[in-house]
């Protein structure tokens, strides 16, 4: 163990990790069971893989990263590959494998260099930040905020709907407890706008709200349950090799592993976490770890699996080793038994995360050079293509083709990468597809 850390350490920042994070457990049901998933498997697929792969950080890449579901990547599941695409659960889960499947080949080959020159990183930074604004549309769309509007497409809904001025509530809250620095801040916001949420489904009857009484708070049988193993091996690893979905594949394993670096990366600067080279500490073994966890994710039954930003939190609290992600991922394991008093929590206690999610993703937009507009241009596409068009898929597929486009057009076919053209076929065979 490193001079600068010890054993009290690295178990206190475990934790606090762990809170920055469990808020996983809660949000990521809340989105797949949207795409016709159980809530209560999806909780366990989540627990399981966020566990198991959290001491793989640990024990094998020896970083003190959380591994679990992530954000963006549960978006696109849900409401690109199943509701926009049409797929299946199981062959959206199949995809998944495979995904994982991909980004483990393009480790172990050790091309991530290669890959990462594919995608310039404008387009990186401006999907990071519309997959952001994407969670944000789905958290305002689930508290009911934001509403269809025939006259304007969307509007903002009218307050004096006890729902709205619940989420309003839930969202003031989580956001003063985050600038604060409050440890546990947004699984703690979740807890105190379920409970204010009571009085909707009590006295209003409202089914959005949750709907609990006295004897299911006290009855110990109404609250803790069996592990869902229903979605354990659910995938559909046929189905998801046709040729059209491949662009679902890409896609998830693409995003992942962009993700998982930009993650490295930042979590590496900001805790000194970098090897004689100056790159990201044990990169390959990590990068291997995210890898494992997508395919996992897809035989669990969740969405691929990612290193978590969130982690820097405990490392703020002084994680330096394996052993933060090994506390980390144990604390999840309890939470195994506890998905009925965790499915009572309504789309409106979760809502508020998800929007607090969307603004910690927007930070990589100020990273582009909006001045320089050959590049802005084709990043900003990106970024409100995503939320507008409810598909992260378009939201790529525009950013690829008009950055070749525009740089082919003004005499900077240089800055077209070699491999882009290859996305870029894919890109239009995905459009001519009817994707």
């Amino acid at each position: 163990m490193r001079p600068e850390t010890n054993t009290r350490t690295e178990i206190l920042a475990g934790i606090s990790t762990f809170l920055a994070t469990m808020y996983i457990i809660v949000v990521n049901p809340a989105i797949l069971s949207q795409a016709g998933l159980p809530f209560s498997g999806v909780l366990t697929a989540t627990v399981l893989l966020s566990f198991f792969c959290s001491l793989m950080m640990g024990l094998y890449a020896r970083n003190p990263l959380v591994v679990a579901p992530g954000m963006g990547l549960n978006a696109f599941f849900t409401f690109t590959a199943v509701k926009g695409m049409g797929l299946t659960p199981d062959v959206a889960l199949g995809a998944v494998f495979w995904a994982g499947i991909l980004f483990l080949l393009l480790s172990l080959l050790n091309v991530r260099s290669a890959i990462v020159r594919i995608i310039p990183l404008p387009l990186r930074y401006a999907v990071s930040a519309g997959i952001g604004l994407f969670i944000t549309l789905i958290g305002f769309e689930n508290a009911k905020f934001i509403v269809a509007n025939p006259a304007t497409l969307v509007g903002i809904a009218r307050f004096n709907d006890p729902i709205v001025l619940t989420f309003v509530f839930g969202l003031l809250l989580t956001a003063v407890l985050v600038v604060r620095n409050v440890p546990g801040a947004i699984i703690i916001g979740i807890v105190l706008t379920t409970l204010a949420a009571w009085p909707i489904g009590r006295y209003w009857g409202d089914s959005s709200a949750v709907n609990f009484g006295l004897k299911t708070l006290v009855n110990v049988q109404g609250i803790v349950a069996a592990p869902d193993f229903s979605l354990v091996g659910k995938l559909d690893l046929v189905g998801s090799l046709k040729w059209s979905l491949w662009p679902v594949i890409f896609a998830f394993a693409f995003t992942d592993l962009f993700d998982s670096l930009s993650t490295f990366v930042g979590v590496a600067e900001a805790g000194g976490l970098q090897d004689d080279n100056g790159q990201p500490r044990n990169l390959n073994r990590s990068l291997l770890t995210d890898a494992v966890a997508t395919t996992l994710a897809g035989v669990f039954g969740t969405s691929p699996g990612t290193a978590y930003i969130e982690s820097a939190v405990g490392i703020a609290q002084g994680g330096r080793t394996g052993l933060t992600a090994i506390v980390a991922g144990c604390c999840f394991l309890p939470f195994l038994f506890l998905s009925p008093l965790l499915s009572m929590i309504p789309a409106i206690a979760t809502a508020p995360a998800l929007v607090l999610v969307g603004a910690f993703m927007i930070k990589p937009v100020t990273r582009i050079d909006w001045s320089q507009l050959d590049d802005a241009l084709p990043a900003f596409l990106a970024l409100v293509l995503i939320p507008f068009s409810y598909s992260i898929t378009q939201g790529l597929i525009w950013g690829f083709l008009s950055w070749t486009v525009i740089k082919v057009a003004v005499g900077k076919s240089r800055d077209v990468p070699p491999g882009l053209w290859l996305v870029d076929a894919f890109c239009v065979l995905a459009l001519t597809a009817g994707h």
